[in-house]
Protein backbone atom coordinates (compact mmCIF):
# COMPACT_ATOMS: atom_id res chain seq x y z
CA UNK A 1 0.00 0.00 0.00
CA UNK A 2 1.15 3.14 -0.65
CA UNK A 3 1.25 5.90 2.17
CA UNK A 4 2.22 9.14 -0.19
CA UNK A 5 -0.08 8.86 -3.55
CA UNK A 6 -3.61 10.42 -3.12
CA UNK A 7 -6.28 7.29 -2.67
CA UNK A 8 -10.42 7.99 -2.65
CA UNK A 9 -12.46 5.46 -1.99
CA UNK A 10 -16.29 4.59 -2.06
CA UNK A 11 -16.27 1.39 -0.25
CA UNK A 12 -14.32 2.31 3.33
CA UNK A 13 -14.74 -0.14 5.69
CA UNK A 14 -13.94 0.40 9.37
CA UNK A 15 -10.73 3.06 8.09
CA UNK A 16 -9.84 3.69 11.91
CA UNK A 17 -9.98 0.30 13.17
CA UNK A 18 -7.78 -0.54 10.24
CA UNK A 19 -5.35 2.28 10.44
CA UNK A 20 -5.92 3.66 7.17
CA UNK A 21 -7.46 6.61 8.81
CA UNK A 22 -7.16 8.53 11.82
CA UNK A 23 -10.29 9.21 12.72
CA UNK A 24 -13.28 9.74 10.25
CA UNK A 25 -13.23 13.70 10.75
CA UNK A 26 -9.54 14.06 10.17
CA UNK A 27 -8.18 11.15 8.24
CA UNK A 28 -4.44 12.39 8.57
CA UNK A 29 -3.06 10.24 5.95
CA UNK A 30 -3.29 9.89 2.31
CA UNK A 31 -6.83 7.75 2.12
CA UNK A 32 -10.48 9.38 2.13
CA UNK A 33 -13.58 9.27 0.63
CA UNK A 34 -17.23 7.36 1.83
CA UNK A 35 -18.13 4.41 3.82
CA UNK A 36 -19.38 1.55 2.36
CA UNK A 37 -21.83 0.79 5.30
CA UNK A 38 -22.76 2.35 8.82
CA UNK A 39 -23.38 1.37 12.04
CA UNK A 40 -25.69 -1.78 12.66
CA UNK A 41 -26.33 -1.78 8.86
CA UNK A 42 -25.83 -5.97 9.42
CA UNK A 43 -28.27 -5.76 11.89
CA UNK A 44 -31.23 -3.76 9.62
CA UNK A 45 -30.42 -5.97 7.33
CA UNK A 46 -30.63 -9.10 9.09
CA UNK A 47 -34.31 -7.53 10.44
CA UNK A 48 -35.54 -7.02 6.86
CA UNK A 49 -34.17 -10.13 6.02
CA UNK A 50 -36.87 -12.03 8.68
CA UNK A 51 -39.55 -8.97 7.90
CA UNK A 52 -39.05 -10.67 4.42
CA UNK A 53 -39.97 -14.45 5.68
CA UNK A 54 -41.40 -14.27 8.66
CA UNK A 55 -40.34 -18.10 9.37
CA UNK A 56 -36.97 -17.62 9.20
CA UNK A 57 -36.00 -19.18 12.86
CA UNK A 58 -32.33 -20.27 10.87
CA UNK A 59 -30.53 -17.52 8.71
CA UNK A 60 -27.56 -18.34 6.92
CA UNK A 61 -24.79 -16.24 6.41
CA UNK A 62 -22.17 -16.08 3.67
CA UNK A 63 -18.84 -14.36 4.06
CA UNK A 64 -16.00 -14.53 2.75
CA UNK A 65 -12.52 -15.97 4.62
CA UNK A 66 -10.52 -13.75 3.47
CA UNK A 67 -11.99 -10.25 3.86
CA UNK A 68 -10.52 -9.03 7.08
CA UNK A 69 -14.05 -6.57 6.71
CA UNK A 70 -16.44 -9.24 6.74
CA UNK A 71 -16.31 -10.49 10.38
CA UNK A 72 -17.18 -7.24 12.08
CA UNK A 73 -20.24 -7.05 9.54
CA UNK A 74 -21.12 -11.04 11.40
CA UNK A 75 -20.43 -9.85 14.79
CA UNK A 76 -23.02 -7.03 14.42
CA UNK A 77 -25.32 -9.53 12.81
CA UNK A 78 -24.95 -11.70 15.68
CA UNK A 79 -26.49 -9.31 18.35
CA UNK A 80 -29.11 -8.72 16.69
CA UNK A 81 -29.89 -12.19 15.94
CA UNK A 82 -30.70 -13.04 19.47
CA UNK A 83 -33.05 -10.30 20.05
CA UNK A 84 -35.30 -11.44 16.79
CA UNK A 85 -34.58 -15.15 18.28
CA UNK A 86 -33.18 -16.59 14.89
CA UNK A 87 -30.24 -18.88 14.59
CA UNK A 88 -27.14 -17.92 12.16
CA UNK A 89 -26.27 -20.71 10.24
CA UNK A 90 -22.37 -18.64 8.88
CA UNK A 91 -20.77 -20.66 5.93
CA UNK A 92 -17.02 -19.10 4.88
CA UNK A 93 -15.78 -19.36 1.47
CA UNK A 94 -12.56 -18.80 0.07
CA UNK A 95 -12.80 -18.83 -3.89
CA UNK A 96 -16.11 -18.76 -6.15
CA UNK A 97 -16.04 -22.35 -7.28
CA UNK A 98 -16.89 -22.77 -3.03
CA UNK A 99 -20.34 -21.03 -3.99
CA UNK A 100 -22.08 -24.30 -4.99
CA UNK A 101 -21.25 -25.99 -1.48
CA UNK A 102 -22.08 -22.93 0.65
CA UNK A 103 -25.49 -22.72 -0.67
CA UNK A 104 -26.41 -26.96 -0.77
CA UNK A 105 -25.21 -26.69 2.59
CA UNK A 106 -27.38 -23.78 4.01
CA UNK A 107 -30.05 -25.89 1.97
CA UNK A 108 -29.58 -28.88 3.73
CA UNK A 109 -29.40 -26.72 7.52
CA UNK A 110 -32.53 -25.93 6.81
CA UNK A 111 -32.36 -22.07 6.44
CA UNK A 112 -35.08 -19.91 4.91
CA UNK A 113 -32.98 -17.14 3.66
CA UNK A 114 -29.32 -15.98 3.06
CA UNK A 115 -27.75 -13.08 3.55
CA UNK A 116 -24.50 -12.11 1.29
CA UNK A 117 -22.18 -9.97 3.44
CA UNK A 118 -20.58 -7.13 1.54
CA UNK A 119 -17.84 -8.15 -0.35
CA UNK A 120 -16.34 -7.49 -3.55
CA UNK A 121 -15.94 -11.71 -4.38
CA UNK A 122 -19.66 -11.92 -3.86
CA UNK A 123 -20.16 -8.69 -6.04
CA UNK A 124 -18.07 -9.51 -9.14
CA UNK A 125 -19.76 -13.90 -8.65
CA UNK A 126 -23.55 -11.70 -8.01
CA UNK A 127 -24.86 -13.82 -11.14
CA UNK A 128 -23.68 -16.94 -10.05
CA UNK A 129 -25.00 -16.08 -6.64
CA UNK A 130 -28.10 -15.68 -7.86
CA UNK A 131 -28.04 -19.12 -10.16
CA UNK A 132 -26.84 -21.47 -7.17
CA UNK A 133 -29.25 -19.51 -4.85
CA UNK A 134 -32.53 -20.09 -7.02
CA UNK A 135 -31.04 -23.38 -7.72
CA UNK A 136 -31.18 -24.36 -3.71
CA UNK A 137 -34.30 -22.48 -3.77
CA UNK A 138 -33.29 -19.77 -1.15
CA UNK A 139 -34.13 -16.30 -0.74
CA UNK A 140 -31.31 -13.71 -0.91
CA UNK A 141 -30.32 -10.28 0.68
CA UNK A 142 -27.50 -8.40 0.33
CA UNK A 143 -26.05 -5.00 0.52
CA UNK A 144 -25.73 -3.28 -2.73
CA UNK A 145 -28.47 -3.20 -5.80
CA UNK A 146 -26.02 -4.79 -8.46
CA UNK A 147 -26.70 -8.29 -6.56
CA UNK A 148 -30.53 -7.64 -7.17
CA UNK A 149 -30.65 -6.09 -10.70
CA UNK A 150 -28.75 -9.67 -11.13
CA UNK A 151 -31.09 -12.00 -9.86
CA UNK A 152 -31.23 -11.52 -5.92
CA UNK A 153 -34.08 -11.45 -3.98
CA UNK A 154 -33.48 -7.89 -1.94
CA UNK A 155 -30.81 -5.70 -0.79
CA UNK A 156 -30.90 -2.54 1.57
CA UNK A 157 -27.33 -0.34 1.88
CA UNK A 158 -25.63 2.05 0.49
CA UNK A 159 -25.96 3.08 -3.90
CA UNK A 160 -22.64 2.73 -5.27
CA UNK A 161 -23.73 4.78 -7.80
CA UNK A 162 -24.06 7.94 -5.51
CA UNK A 163 -20.61 6.98 -4.56
CA UNK A 164 -19.24 7.61 -7.31
CA UNK A 165 -20.40 11.02 -7.91
CA UNK A 166 -19.35 11.96 -4.20
CA UNK A 167 -16.00 10.79 -4.48
CA UNK A 168 -15.44 13.09 -8.03
CA UNK A 169 -16.15 15.84 -5.56
CA UNK A 170 -12.96 14.56 -3.17
CA UNK A 171 -11.08 14.16 -6.48
CA UNK A 172 -11.64 17.57 -8.04
CA UNK A 173 -10.69 18.89 -4.36
CA UNK A 174 -7.56 17.07 -4.48
CA UNK A 175 -6.53 18.45 -7.75
CA UNK A 176 -6.87 21.73 -6.54
CA UNK A 177 -4.98 21.77 -3.93
CA UNK A 178 -5.97 19.88 -0.71
CA UNK A 179 -4.66 17.00 1.03
CA UNK A 180 -6.77 13.62 1.26
CA UNK A 181 -6.06 13.76 5.12
CA UNK A 182 -7.48 17.55 5.04
CA UNK A 183 -11.22 15.79 3.70
CA UNK A 184 -13.72 14.19 6.45
CA UNK A 185 -14.31 10.22 5.28
CA UNK A 186 -18.21 11.02 4.54
CA UNK A 187 -21.01 8.52 5.93
CA UNK A 188 -23.75 7.33 3.20
CA UNK A 189 -26.68 9.99 3.40
CA UNK A 190 -28.91 6.99 1.76
CA UNK A 191 -30.05 3.76 2.61
CA UNK A 192 -31.91 2.24 -0.18
CA UNK A 193 -34.20 -0.90 -0.08
CA UNK A 194 -34.44 -2.52 -3.34
CA UNK A 195 -36.55 -6.06 -3.91
CA UNK A 196 -37.06 -8.25 -6.98
CA UNK A 197 -40.64 -8.98 -7.18
CA UNK A 198 -39.51 -11.41 -10.19
CA UNK A 199 -37.31 -13.64 -8.33
CA UNK A 200 -40.23 -13.60 -5.18
CA UNK A 201 -42.49 -15.31 -7.88
CA UNK A 202 -39.87 -17.52 -9.17
CA UNK A 203 -39.12 -18.82 -5.00
CA UNK A 204 -43.09 -18.97 -4.62
CA UNK A 205 -42.33 -15.92 -1.87
CA UNK A 206 -45.19 -13.60 -1.43
CA UNK A 207 -43.43 -10.37 -0.39
CA UNK A 208 -45.16 -8.57 3.17
CA UNK A 209 -47.11 -5.79 1.41
CA UNK A 210 -46.00 -3.15 4.52
CA UNK A 211 -42.38 -4.44 3.44
CA UNK A 212 -42.86 -3.57 -0.41
CA UNK A 213 -44.59 -0.20 0.45
CA UNK A 214 -41.29 1.17 2.14
CA UNK A 215 -39.10 -0.66 -1.09
CA UNK A 216 -37.03 2.61 -2.79
CA UNK A 217 -37.66 0.64 -6.05
CA UNK A 218 -38.76 -2.72 -6.76
CA UNK A 219 -38.00 -4.96 -10.21
CA UNK A 220 -40.65 -6.39 -11.75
Amino acid sequence: MTYTIPIVSLVLVEPVEFGVAASHSRPGGNVTGVLLTVEDLPSKQLALAVEMVPSANKVGVLVNANNPNNPPQLRNMEAAASALRVELVPVMIGVPDDLHAAFQHLAREGVKIVLVLADTMFLNERKRIALVAMAARLPTMFGLRENVEDGGLMSYGVDLRDGWRRTAAFVDKILKGTKPGDLPIEFPTKLRLLINLTAAKALGLEVPPTLLARADEVIE
